[in-house]
């Protein structure tokens, strides 16, 4: 992927004077060795200062990990620790942060040997809170060199992603479509989480689309195209014109990233767009998706900044779709009720026009847009990728401000099941265990707009870090059969 970062974690063992300063340097090896043994060698850092009760030796480490290109930071309690200088160095690290500690090694070492880091990070979370400092801390933070690499490795994309929010720019063309309110939400929150936005006319598209007029570039951006969409090249007329709108949006992005390093885009895809720019743009938004720059429709900002997250994750491609329509009961009973363990309310279709990269999709045609053609001229709604979704893994997530400035979220895993939809768009029949109360006591009772963001694989314990980090109050969930949402009438049953 081209538009997510790179993330380098500095390890940096702390350690209280009384205790032996030994104990953290050799645990932070061993964790070290540990990572280089299970994962990647040049995801970390380790620091080889060993902080004590220093301040000073705090600032030689901030100097340390910055010279060696860490943008991100595991400080690890090798022993007890030094509560300030150790939530110093959270404090003053410009990147995100977490916390863990090293499990005692053996029954026959707990006298020299005892390090008391369980106790130690009761005391760092405590002087974290006093410092208004956030910070990443495990399930359970606690454990062997082994245990600590995994924690790390796990905080890898959570790193990935707050990396990218804090230096991402949202371009938006255009206001929100009529009837689309639930589409919009105060900026306020992105600049609460260190984003940028950049909003702009839809003439200011129109106008550097036709700057584009007979760029020497088109026939090599159709080639691309054809090749992507082999057979399902059913409208290869429109080619042209999608190649100059992909080239317009690539253009813009370099030419309006300022000193952003990471940019997505969202657009007012209708109703004007058709009948000034004769083609839908759904096909090019789901081809800059694919390489790593989202591009929600209908000027849904937080759309746009949840399928980011969702690429920083994943490292993958992820859609944007309409939580759209329920699966017909004959559908059901033909195709699922024998087959899977679902209820039919664990079940629903996830739709959109055609934004779906193709490689997502178990089968692909550029075709015209049925819904608009019912009210315009279809030859000026060709331009989308349609295709059932690929069955898998998924999970349904979105971040969204409320209208009240209000940061919160919602994480759910399922998948997309191999029923073929009978239908048009990008659109896949998904399956989510008790969907029916999580649609009813989340979605509809937190006003969650009906966008939702899609991760191809089971992400939900990243994307819910990576939330909470970001500063979501609250995280609706799938909550299982038996446990109630605050919400759910308890006589029901």
């Amino acid at each position: 992927m081209i538009n997510i970062p790179k993330v380098k974690i500095g390890i940096v063992a702390v350690s209280r004077d009384c205790f032996p300063e030994s104990l953290s340097v050799n645990r932070r090896k061993a964790l070290a060795a540990a990572y280089q043994k299970q994962f990647r060698a040049e995801d970390i850092y380790e620091c080889p200062v060993c902080i004590v009760e220093s301040e000073i030796q705090m600032t030689e480490a901030l100097e340390d990990i910055k010279k060696a290109g860490c943008n991100a930071l595991c400080v690890y309690l090798g022993n007890f620790g030094p509560e300030i200088s150790e939530t110093l160095l959270a404090k003053h690290f410009d990147g995100p942060v977490m916390f863990c500690a090293a499990a005692e090694e053996s029954q026959g070492d707990l006298m020299d040997g005892r390090g008391d880091a369980y106790c130690g990070m009761l005391n760092a979370s405590y002087n974290l809170k006093l410092r208004g400092t956030h910070a990443y801390i495990p399930d359970y933070p606690v454990g062997t060199a082994q245990d600590c690499a995994k924690m790390i490795n796990d905080f890898l994309p959570v790193a990935r992603a707050v990396i990218g929010v804090r230096e991402l720019k949202i371009i938006s063309f255009g206001p929100r479509p009529m009837n689309f309110l639930a589409c919009n939400a105060p900026i306020q929150q992105l600049y609460n989480m260190g984003a940028e936005i950049e909003e702009n006319s839809e003439l200011d598209l129109f106008e550097a689309f036709h700057k584009h007029d007979n760029d020497q570039r088109i026939p090599a951006k159709v080639k691309e195209m054809e090749t992507e969409l082999g057979s399902g090249n059913m409208k290869p007329e429109i080619l042209p014109k999608l190649a100059q709108y992909e080239l317009t949006l690539l253009d813009w992005v370099e030419a309006h990233r300022g000193y952003r390093k990471y940019v997505t885009l969202t657009t007012k895809c209708w109703p004007a767009f058709q009948t000034q720019f004769g083609f839908v743009p759904c096909y090019v938004n789901s081809r800059l998706t694919g390489m790593g720059i989202p591009v929600s429709c209908e000027v849904d900002i937080y759309g746009t900044l949840s399928e980011f997250i969702g690429t920083c994750v994943s490292q993958d491609a992820v859609t944007l779709l309409d939580i759209n329509n329920s699966v017909p009961d004959d559908m059901y009973e033909e195709s699922i009720r024998s087959r899977f363990s679902y209820k039919h309310t664990d079940t629903f279709m996830g739709f959109h026009c055609g934004n779906t990269c193709s490689n997502k999709l178990a089968a692909c045609s550029m075709k015209y847009q049925k819904i608009m053609a019912r009210s315009l001229p279809q030859e000026v709604t060709n331009g989308t990728l349609e295709g059932d979704i690929v069955p898998g893994d998924i999970t349904f997530y979105r971040l969204q401000s409320t209208s009240d400035n209000h940061l919160r979220a919602y994480v759910a895993q399922g998948e997309v099941l191999p029923v073929a939809t009978k239908s048009f768009g990008s659109i896949g029949v998904f399956a989510i265990p008790e969907m029916g109360r999580f649609y009813r006591h989340v979605l509809i009772e937190q006003n969650f707009p009906h966008h939702g963001a899609v991760a191809f694989g089971h992400y939900g314990k990243a994307l819910f870090e990576a939330f909470r980090y970001l500063g979501a109050e609250t995280i609706g969930y799938n909550q299982p059969a038996g446990v109630l949402y605050p919400s759910e009438n308890p006589f029901e049953r």
